[in-house]
């Protein structure tokens, strides 16, 4: 049974900086990939970043140059590192795990959600 958690969410001032991990388990393939997305409250859920096969990622433009994704894919761990956070950063932080790199809803594992608070 494939299972995603997510951990590393929290509170903190404008500024300042939070990781995000995101676990999976009951999976034993050698690699994944990984879909960052967050939702505010009133807004639809947006894409912030994301890692393929080989590591290489995109981000969102409203977060490029301050939020890096990675993978692990012997740990299946990937980490969501944010950095120079912002008020409208504030949101519910969902990772999902890709297991065929497809993008096949019926292949996606979505993690609990993190709430992330910046506040001013």
């Amino acid at each position: 049974q494939v299972q995603v958690v997510e951990s590393g969410g929290g509170s903190v001032q404008a500024g300042g900086s939070l990781r995000l991990s995101c676990a999976v388990s009951g999976y034993t393939g050698s690699s994944y990939c990984v879909g960052w997305f967050r939702q505010a409250p009133g807004k639809e859920r947006e894409a912030v970043a994301s890692v393929v096969r080989d590591g290489s990622t995109s981000y969102a433009t409203s977060v490029k140059g301050r939020f890096t994704a990675s993978k692990d894919n012997a740990q299946k761990i990937s980490y969501l590192q944010m950095n120079s956070l912002k008020v409208e950063d504030t949101g519910m932080y969902y990772c999902a795990a890709d297991l065929t790199c497809r993008l096949r809803s019926s292949d996606l594992y979505w993690g609990q959600g993190i709430q992330v608070t910046v506040s001013s």
